[in-house]
């Protein structure tokens, strides 16, 4: 408000001095908002958390948080509009929304895993299901879903799903990058991971923006979201450079020309991140920490691209059984162009050339290294992490040490300024899309019949009870589709026509026996195993008219919008027949094994097998990236 107020009492005032007294003050508190804001950016942001435990000589990783949200209660509202919409005794269902909400809770505390990551996505799942059963396109169902934003903490409610799905991607994705971190960087391995899980990370994040394009809460907007996939892929090609590096760095000819490629592809990366998080909107809401990393990796690695290629070329004289051609093509390739006056063959046959060019990418280094470690002390976060102005430090005075043997009075007039090295990498990180399709989850309200058919955005009449009998074993119809199943060809004067069937009718139950999910041959069976007693069935009629036939299917592809079908009920054949099954009530989805106080179930690890199918979770992943490895000839 201060702000507000001194800005309008600048464009009003006309006198210099006061003028000059408002921007004074004006300064103060734009000074004031800045460190508020560092300060609230340690709430929520920081890129010391979730990083591996680790011993290592690394330069941490950036972590997404999770998006934090408030309970909502289904209940009241899918059972009213159970009763309402499908006309069936809402008490029937209250295991399911149970399970619905119980699912949600735990969702809020995911475990750091692949596990964590299966839970989030089953429920994505599940919301296309619960979307399409009770939320209707044309009116609001009054359940609010706020959740806050993970960069600023401003909420965000609304009464559409959209939020809840966008919200439940934008974790999966933020819990891959968290994956990512925790990777164990000292092993194979888990640098692996870290490469995978950050790819995974962009390309949920990628598909959100892509998916949800008008998600009001300011972390999901497509703008920033494309800073994030930057962000990720920079982190996976950093990881896949540590991969490189990992059983150290020999002191050789085309392994130096290799990891100076290697090194100038990361500071690129991280030059075009730090680039994309200055610009409007997004630089606004960038953590001041994430953008300050960004430029002291941009930095850094340039640095040591630079590194490279000057022991490349101080280091190794090319002796009569070299392959002569093999190294001036690598030399000529170091670079988009050679220094005036300079030729890759000569240069490589002249001793002198190869130590002047070899110092002058020393001095780029060292101006590299300086502006890096200027970049880190400006910002108080990065200051405070003793591994990252560790590694910044030693990597500086290895180049300096390196640029003092060699160094001579007049080189600050006789040497030519090293070119760039040309960014290249053996392996380009891309983006992992997400595998939707593969994501299967038993619908919690199948019971309600098959979705093609019983789905929010159809209407029915109430169910009518008809009572009627076979004479002489013709029933006066025949049927036609499956699951369920439709009366047709209904003979006007028959006695299921003159109890009220009409073709086109969808036959819901038998002599109470539940027909829903019965194919054709099944329903068949049981009408038939009647003979000429009265057969008592429950009908509805869609008010559509232009409704089409239907036909059982088995999985719900979460990878095509709106494209839905359901897992089918396993029912015993001798079960289906059974003209007196009731429905058992069953365990809640989150209540394994014992009654448990719904409202305090938030546990991520009692989740039955039964309810979301799901691969045997992976180990535990560990930790973050080694940079300058000690057992190296250079490092």
């Amino acid at each position: 408000m201060r702000g507000s107020f001194l800005a309008m009492n600048l464009e009003a005032a006309t006198n210099p001095k006061v003028r000059e007294q408002v921007r004074l003050e004006l300064s103060f508190v734009n000074s004031d908002l800045q460190m508020l804001k560092e300060e609230l950016e340690g709430l929520n942001i920081s890129v010391g958390v979730y990083q591996s435990t680790e011993e290592a000589f690394t330069i941490p990783l950036i972590p997404l948080g999770l998006k934090e949200t408030k309970d909502v209660d289904f209940s009241v509202v899918l059972k009213d509009f159970i009763l309402e919409h499908y006309s069936e005794d809402s008490s029937l269902y209250e295991d399911e929304i149970a399970d619905l909400m119980d699912l949600r809770q735990a969702c809020r505390t995911p475990s750091r895993d692949e596990a964590g990551v299966e839970l989030l996505m089953s429920y994505f799942t599940q919301l296309g299901f619960v979307e399409s059963r009770f939320f209707p396109p044309t009116r609001h169902m009054g359940i609010l879903f706020t959740w806050y934003d993970s960069l600023t903490g401003v909420p965000v409610s609304q009464q559409n799903l959209l939020l809840e799905k966008a919200s439940i991607l934008f974790n999966t994705g933020a819990l891959y990058t968290q994956i990512g971190t925790r990777s164990n960087r000292q092993t194979q391995a888990g640098l692996e991971s870290a490469v995978d899980a950050f790819q995974r990370a962009a390309g949920v994040l990628n598909y959100l923006k892509e998916t949800f394009t008008h998600t009001p809460s300011y972390d999901m907007s497509p703008a920033m979201l494309s800073v994030l996939v930057k962000m990720m892929l920079a982190q996976a090609q950093e990881s896949v450079f540590d991969k490189i590096c990992l059983p150290g760095i020999r002191n050789e000819f085309f392994m130096l020309v290799k990891v100076a490629h290697e090194a100038a592809k990361v500071g690129e990366v991280y030059r075009q991140l730090h680039a994309a998080m200055s610009q409007a909107p997004v630089k606004k809401n960038i953590p001041y920490s994430w953008a300050s990393l960004a430029c002291v990796k941009a930095h850094h690695y340039g640095a040591l691209a630079h590194y490279f290629a000057a022991t490349l070329l101080i280091d190794h004289q090319l002796s009569p059984g070299a392959d002569e051609d093999h190294q001036e093509k690598c030399l000529s390739q170091l670079y988009d162009r050679m220094p005036e006056g300079l030729t890759p063959l000569a240069t490589l046959r002249n001793g002198h050339q190869r130590q002047q060019l070899g110092k002058s990418h020393l001095l780029r280094a060292i101006a590299h290294h300086e502006e890096s470690a200027r970049e880190a002390s400006l910002c108080k976060k990065l200051r405070n992490i003793e591994v990252l102005q560790e590694v910044l430090s030693a990597a500086h005075q290895r180049s300096r040490l390196k640029y003092a043997q060699h160094q001579e009075d007049g080189d600050l007039l006789d040497l030519v300024e090293a070119p760039d090295i040309v960014a290249k990498t053996e392996q380009e990180v891309e983006i992992i899309l997400p595998q939707l399709s593969k994501v299967t989850a038993a619908d919690f309200f199948q019971k309600l019949g098959p979705l093609s058919v019983f789905s929010a955005n159809k209407r029915w009449t109430p169910p009518r009870t008809l009572r009627f009998t076979a004479e002489e074993g013709d029933l006066g119809f025949t049927l036609r589709g499956n699951s369920p199943v439709q009366v047709h060809f209904l003979d006007p004067h028959c006695s299921a026509a003159l109890a009220g069937a009409k073709e086109g009718d969808y036959i819901v139950s038998i002599q109470n026996v539940d027909c829903k999910w019965l194919t054709l041959s099944e329903v068949m069976k049981l009408l038939k195993s009647f003979g000429e007693d009265a057969i008592e069935m429950k009908v509805v009629s869609l008010l559509d008219s232009a409704s089409s036939m239907h036909s059982k299917s088995a999985t719900y592809s979460v990878g095509m919008q709106k494209t839905y079908s359901m897992i089918c009920l396993a029912i015993d054949d001798d079960d289906k027949t059974d003209k007196t099954k009731k429905i058992s009530k069953k365990l809640s989805f989150l209540s394994w094994g014992a009654n448990k106080n719904r409202q305090k179930s938030a546990s991520t690890l009692c989740l039955p097998a039964a309810g979301v199918a799901r691969p045997q979770a992976k180990k535990k992943l560990p930790s973050p990236f080694s940079l300058l490895n000690p057992d190296s000839s250079l490092y």
